[in-house]
């Protein structure tokens, strides 16, 4: 088993009733439920986390020329999704 660290973090009586209902019906303690939500949490989020267009194509900035001012020039915009 890995080394473990201690948490401490106080919940509302309602949600601790249901972490021990939970722990209970499962067979296993209130730590391991919790390790397996946050694991589960943490894991959907890092999942959700895919980078950015930029992010991707940033090492390409500069490397191509064209006419100054597309963002900001609107005569760029001239007939652009016609």
């Amino acid at each position: 088993m890995p080394l473990m660290k201690t948490v401490t973090c106080k919940l509302p009586e309602n949600l601790d009733a249901e972490l021990e209902a939970a722990a209970r019906e499962e067979g296993v303690s209130k730590s391991q439920v919790l390790r397996k939500a946050l694991e589960d949490r943490i894991g959907r989020n890092r999942a959700r986390k895919s980078p950015r267009a930029f992010d991707l194509v940033k090492d390409l900035n500069g490397s191509v020329k064209g006419p100054a001012g597309l963002l900001t020039n609107p005569k760029h915009m001239d007939n652009f999704g016609a």
